[in-house]
């Protein structure tokens, strides 16, 4: 039964591995790397987290993806007011 599992469980990573190793895939993971390149360059420029810093830092990683024709991030939704 072992033996079973452990062929389920590599036929599953194949469309995975084939992806990654396909020029789409390559593509989208150098993407998915300088969008966080862009995140920790924003991070490291305003780290504290105040209302003005998260706005600066929001700012910078937007220029910096636009920069780099890069897709923008779904803003970071505002905290929910409790009533």
């Amino acid at each position: 039964m072992g033996g079973f599992r452990a062929l389920v469980a590599a036929f599953a990573l194949v469309p995975a591995v084939a992806y990654a190793s396909s020029q789409a895939g390559q593509q989208s993971i150098a993407k998915w790397k300088l969008m966080d390149t862009c995140a920790k360059q924003a991070q490291t420029a305003f780290p504290d987290f105040t209302a003005e810093s998260n706005a600066k830092r929001e700012a910078r990683l937007k220029a910096c993806l636009s920069g780099s024709n890069l897709p923008p991030r779904d803003p970071i939704a505002a905290p929910s007011q409790g009533k």
